[in-house]
């Protein structure tokens, strides 16, 4: 109880952390905005008008990705600037414990980003909200959004080695959430796409949202996003154990 106790404390800090700051409020006011925008031109452009929901939802979810990415390298970068990423490496708790909140705590501002695309489609655009299945798509979303949390734990892990952080989430963005699907199905893509987009959590919890959204089966896609997400969640604990062991060996704590 003390550990889940721990991390929804530092979640609902790290949510009213992000919400401070003038950066994140900026992106999570606009970003999701103009995806919304470009999303809905795309498919009407390509004579689609009747797939506008999908596209709005696609849009959230690519708003989604974007704050988790960018709030698990900027989290980071962040303690690194203010001096605390020592101490969250000497932390009685594991790294990895202490770090999980700060991940969770992006995908639920990132909650913002599918909220927002939704009413701006419907509001601006007229996009009936007409959900397959009412029931599963706040279920679907709430439980990509977690495993988005963890799949940062993995990246976060990474990060942490990194002076320049968020250089490396500029360059994961796009590809990511092209390869995933949240916008142009997969199927659209390459073939050789298809192996990296299987063993992605985006992947399988963007076809959860996208199911609920427009009639499909639902659970499979969630239960493979989350079973994924639990494995980059070990990855990343093992990441991270390394990278603090490391550190004390080499005696190069001090990363900043």
């Amino acid at each position: 109880m003390s550990t889940l106790r721990m991390i929804a404390v530092g979640a609902l800090l790290h949510v009213k952390q992000l919400s401070r700051s003038p950066f994140e409020i900026a992106i999570a006011l606009f970003v999701p905005v103009v995806q919304a925008t470009l999303a809905v031109y795309l498919f009407r452009a390509g004579g689609e008008p009747d797939r506008l929901l999908e596209a709005a939802v696609g849009a959230g979810l690519m708003g989604v990705w974007s704050t988790v990415l960018f709030g698990s390298g900027g989290a980071i970068q962040n303690q690194r600037w203010q001096g605390t990423l020592e101490m969250i490496m000497l932390a009685p708790r594991s790294p990895a414990l202490v770090l999980l909140p700060v991940t969770l705590a992006t995908g639920i501002t990132g909650t913002y980003a599918m909220l927002a695309t939704l009413a701006w489609g419907r509001l601006l655009y007229g996009i009936p909200l007409d959900f397959a299945h009412p029931v599963a798509f706040p279920v679907a979303v709430a439980g990509c959004i977690a495993g988005l949390g963890m799949f940062g734990l993995l990246l976060a892990s990474g990060f942490v080695l990194l002076r320049h952080a968020n250089a490396l989430a500029n360059m994961l963005e796009y590809p990511i959430w092209l390869v995933s699907g949240m916008l142009v199905p997969v199927t659209a893509l390459p073939g050789w796409t298809g192996p990296v987009a299987a063993v992605l959590p985006t992947t399988w919890g963007a076809r959860a949202v996208h199911e609920a959204a427009s009639g499909g089966p639902v659970w499979p896609a969630l239960a493979v996003c989350l079973a994924i997400s639990l494995a980059c969640l070990a990855a990343g604990w093992a990441l991270m154990t390394y990278v603090e062991h490391r550190a004390r060996v080499t005696a190069t704590l001090a990363l900043a």
